[in-house]
């Protein structure tokens, strides 16, 4: 193998990744590792594979403010032979060594690149109030970025998020918790339980609490499991891809929720209907909400009767939401990058090869 077909295995898993590319910066420490302190060897896995991990965190909590998630086993999926394995790695190590850096610095050029496009979607919610913000185009900025499609799926969660969010609490829904008043004696034995965990007592058997919907967080990339939860029961699984069976079954096997509602993409709501009642599930789906009810909703929510009401709350949700998920849309964060970029010497090199 060549430092052509080298680059084109790098760019294959840059190509891939989220826009966090968590699997590229790790690549990068390394190379950086082995110019810089020389102390591993590129043929030898056993030399970097854990120790990288650690090495990439650094990055990544100064810059993304968090870790990757995934399972060991997902994360060393890295050094597959069908991504970089230390054959591959070898190379571009031998390229990365004979120009001060050109092969991390590319990595980190893309990552700024993804970045960037992530501020372009938080600044179209700045520059766009509920008069003239447009869910379409807004979308359309992250499917028609091939380096954004791969995090469409958080996009789309957080679009659903800041909306039912918002109207729920709009809504002013309160969730009661009560018990049988024939379990008294049940509650009095386990007093301290029902206290810490219920937050039911002998004297206050009853309590009323806000409704929320929350989301589950930062998931896996391979995750297939939960994205919110309500306090009401609810569980909400976001789907934009094709569907398969497996997928499927996975979307209701990995939530017991006994209520779940799916989001996907108009084209997919005969397959996803089909495929529940082949399997007998569709009693454990309450509603399948469409990309076109999403639309409707958004414009209701933004120039509708109660547009004064929550139309503002909506794109501030969803404005908060995109900074949380991707933290370096913030300027000062980019500032800060930059000036890592200069501290290493990578904004001075310069390849054809590896623009």
């Amino acid at each position: 193998m060549n430092i052509i077909e080298a680059k084109q295995a790098l760019d294959k898993v840059i190509d891939k990744a989220r826009v966090h590319l968590y699997k590229p910066i790790q690549i990068a420490e390394i190379l950086y590792r082995y110019r810089i302190e020389q102390d591993i060897t590129l043929s030898d896995l056993t030399t970097y594979r854990t120790k990288s991990k650690k090495w990439r965190d650094v990055i990544c909590i100064q810059f993304l403010g968090r870790t990757s998630t995934s399972s060991a086993r997902y994360q060393d999926d890295i050094f597959n032979d069908n991504a970089v394995p230390p054959a591959i790695l070898e190379i571009l190590g031998k390229e990365n060594r004979a120009t001060n850096g050109i092969v991390e610095a590319y990595i980190y050029r893309k990552f700024l690149q993804r970045f960037s496009q992530v501020s372009t979607g938080l600044d179209y919610c700045v520059i766009h109030d509920k008069t003239d913000f447009k869910l379409d185009e807004f979308l359309a900025m992250f499917w028609h970025e091939a380096g954004l499609r791969r995090s469409i799926d958080k996009v789309y969660e957080i679009i659903v998020y800041a909306l039912f969010a918002v109207l729920v609490e709009a809504l002013e829904v309160s969730v009661e918790v009560s018990m049988n008043p024939d379990k008294t004696d049940i509650l009095r034995e386990f007093a301290d339980f029902a206290k810490s965990v219920i937050q039911l007592t002998p004297e206050q058997t009853t309590i009323n609490l806000k409704a929320r919907i929350n989301r589950v967080g930062v998931t896996n990339a391979a995750d297939r499991g939960l994205d919110m939860w309500a306090n009401f029961g609810l569980a909400i699984q976001i789907k934009h891809l094709s569907l398969i069976e497996e997928l499927a079954e996975n979307i209701v096997s990995s939530v017991s929720a006994d209520r779940i509602v799916i989001v996907c993409k108009d084209t997919e709501q005969k397959i996803i209907v089909s495929l529940l009642n082949q399997m007998g599930w569709k009693s454990k789906i309450q509603s399948i909400v469409t990309e076109s009810d999403l639309l409707r909703w958004y414009e209701k929510a933004l120039r509708g009767k109660f547009a004064d009401v929550v139309g503002d709350a909506v794109l501030k949700k969803l404005s908060d939401e995109i900074q949380v998920e991707f933290p370096t849309t913030d300027k000062t964060d980019k500032k800060e990058f930059l000036q890592f970029i200069e501290k290493r010497g990578y904004h001075t090199l310069i390849d054809e090869n590896w623009q």
